[in-house]
């Protein structure tokens, strides 16, 4: 119901480009009903394997349920285990298929996003600017590099690599599947800081055990969980980090953690 209220509210405001996530998978999500301009399907990885297939193939079957008949389609990263999936299902549709890391488009862009796992995410993002040119929305190269530089800005959206303090350096992100921690993991480790505190909670339907295995031994861990009804108890997240010698307390909320 609120994805049918929030397509009529877009009828109503008439809005120019209406940028429909989907919610998860893509062949049975709600936001499914619509007839796109584009489709985009970034990196796939081992995410609601318990709704999505526990395999790359079985999930990007349930991507590529976005593809639509005659509708360009975006594929943001080449991966072995996908790509004929989604090659077979656009040809089926009679889509026009483009695999944006093999474009060399130019990413130089100065991104408001931070995080290196952003910049996987670019050639994706302007793959489908140029389809929407194609299709005569003037979208001017001024108009992408100020929406990109000021994203943050522009949309209020939180966590991704963002530094809420320097003293200490303090990075709030929300990683939440293996593919995204390990970028996150891997660039915190760079920085070379003598120690690494992590404030960490999951929510109930993560491979919590998989993802664990990127964290380093090393570091202080503050276990707990956020207030929404689907995160893992604290004290459970506790127990399985220190099956992996990943130690740390726990605590009721993250405010307190």
């Amino acid at each position: 119901m609120s994805v049918a209220l929030a397509f009529e509210y877009f009828k109503y405001t008439k809005v120019d480009i209406a940028v429909i996530e989907v919610g998860m998978g893509g062949r049975l999500d709600s936001t499914n009903i619509i007839s796109p301009e584009l489709s985009i399907i970034t990196n796939i990885g081992f995410d609601h394997t318990q709704f999505l297939g526990d395999t790359l193939n079985k999930i990007a079957i349930e991507k590529a349920g976005i593809i639509k008949h005659l509708i360009p389609v975006v594929i943001g990263e080449t991966q072995k285990e996908t790509s004929p999936v989604f090659k077979k299902i656009a040809e089926k549709n009679k889509s026009e298929i483009i695999f944006a890391d093999q474009t060399g488009i130019n990413t130089n862009f100065d991104f408001g996003l931070k995080g290196p796992y952003q910049y996987k995410n670019l050639p994706a993002i302007l793959s489908g600017i140029q389809i929407l040119q194609k299709n005569g929305f003037n979208i001017k190269s001024e108009a992408i590099k100020a929406g990109l530089k000021n994203v943050v800005a522009n949309t209020g959206i939180r966590g991704r690599w963002e530094i809420t303090n320097q003293k200490p350096l303090t990075i709030c992100d929300t990683g939440h599947n293996k593919e995204g921690l390990s970028y996150t993991i891997r660039e915190l480790i760079k920085l070379k800081k003598t120690k690494i505190r992590f404030v960490l909670g999951f929510v109930n339907d993560k491979n919590v055990d998989d993802v664990l295995s990127l964290f380093p031994k090393d570091a202080e861990y503050y276990f707990t969980k956020a207030s929404v009804p689907r995160a893992m108890d604290e004290n459970l997240l506790k127990g399985k980090a220190e099956n992996q010698n990943i130690l740390g307390s726990s605590f009721p909320d993250v405010k307190t953690a």
